[in-house]
Parts: structure tokens; sequence; C-alpha cells
């Protein structure tokens, strides 16, 4: 059981990112061991394939290693990882545009989004659900699946995303409108009677009936590299 002064003793993530500055070794390790899990799930719906978004979580953090000492405390440290995280995803989505694999391989890296004992779990229609939401996800820019996947899909707030992204608040808002207008016509089927009817979607930040369907995030703990923690 936890007490006051234990939690006085608990290092914040500033506290951890000066001391990683200062040289502790260990550092670092305590502050993406809290984070991971919130970065592996941002890659892993940004980007749609299970290795990209190893690689992005990846570069990310040795991003976020060497660019310690230029933390200035104008944000959260947790939005800055998050900063730095949907940036290397975006470069990553940017490069994946010029080398489009067939849409067979596409269909199969966002099958990868399921977890093996989460596929065998859930009823093969809602299976589906998640396989044609993703793809849909697939056809907007990047920037508008960023904003998507952090408003609508991880419940960040439009300030919160806007933070993230390092972008005024009326372009999230923008991004996410004209990313719904899209998706809208390629995802009203799956919504079936129930449109607008469930709470996990019809968070803060949208229009009721407008918001991306929620899909379920991959679940356990684990190395990034190797599938990651996730939210």
């Amino acid at each position: 059981m936890s007490t006051d002064s234990d939690k006085a003793s608990t290092p914040t993530d500033a506290d951890l990112l000066a001391l990683h500055v200062k040289g502790d070794p260990d550092a670092f390790g305590e502050l993406v061991r809290r984070h991971r899990d919130r970065l592996w799930a941002v890659a892993l719906r940004t980007l749609g394939d299970r290795e990209e978004a190893a690689d992005a979580v990846q570069d990310a953090l040795v991003s976020a290693y060497r660019a310690a000492h230029s933390f200035r405390g104008q944000s959260a440290v947790t939005t800055w990882l998050h900063r730095i995280t949907v940036n290397a995803c975006l470069d990553r989505a940017r490069k994946a545009a010029s080398r489009r694999t067939s849409p067979v391989a596409e269909t199969e890296r966002l099958e990868q989004l399921l977890e093996p004992e989460e596929s065998a779990a859930l009823p093969a229609e809602r299976q589906d659900l998640h396989r044609e939401l993703l793809s849909a996800l697939r056809t907007l820019p990047e920037e508008q699946r960023a904003a998507l996947v952090l408003v609508d899909m991880q419940g960040y707030s439009v300030a919160e995303a806007a933070e993230i992204l390092d972008v005024p608040t009326g372009t999230v808002k923008s991004r996410c409108s004209r990313g719904r207008a899209r998706l809208l016509p390629l995802v009203t089927h799956l919504r079936g009677d129930d449109r607008g009817s469930n709470p996990a979607s019809g968070g803060r930040n949208r229009a009721q009936g407008t918001s991306v369907p929620p899909t379920a995030g991959p679940k356990g703990t684990g190395a990034v590299k190797g599938g990651g923690g996730r939210a």
C-alpha cells in the first residue's frame, strides 16, 4: 500500500528527464516504461503496420534520448514524447506512400493489428469491422489520420492533440472534420442500427454521429520492438 511519502519520493517525468540529462543511466528507461504503451498504440493505429510502428517508436525514443537536453518544459514530457512519435510516424507514412505494395499485402498487414488471442476471442464480424475501419483510415492523408487517431481513437482533447501535433487547435478541428467527412461514406455501413449510440465514440471532441467507430487496441505487455507495450 502506497503512502503519501512514497508518492512524494516518486520522480516526475520532468525529474526523470533532468536526471537523464545529468547522466543517470536508468532514468530514461523508467520514462520509457511509463509511456511506451500509449506511444505504441498511437504509432500502430497511425501506421497500420506492426513493423513500421515498432520502428517509428524506436526512432522516436532514440530522438528523445538524444534531444533530452533541449527540452525546456514548455509542455508536459508526455506531450513532447508523443509529438516526437507522431512526427516519426508521419515521416514513415510519407516514405511508405512512394512504395505501396499490392492490396493483398496491405490487407495482410492490417490483419496483424489484431493480436492472435484477440482475433480468436472476437466474433468474426467484429474482426471484419476492425479491418474495414483500418483500411478506410489508410485512405486518409497522413495529417488527417494522425489527428483522428489522437482525438477519436485515443481520446485526447483537441487542445492536447494540437500540442502533440504542434499545430493550432483550429487545424486539428479542421483535419478531424475533413477526415471524418472522407471516412463517412466508407464506414457508415459498419455502424448498423446503433449509430451514434456507442459511448466510446461519443467523446468530448466529436460531433454526434460523425466520429470514427472505435477499434480495439492491442493488449498485453512487452518490449516495443517485439510488439511493445500498449495502451
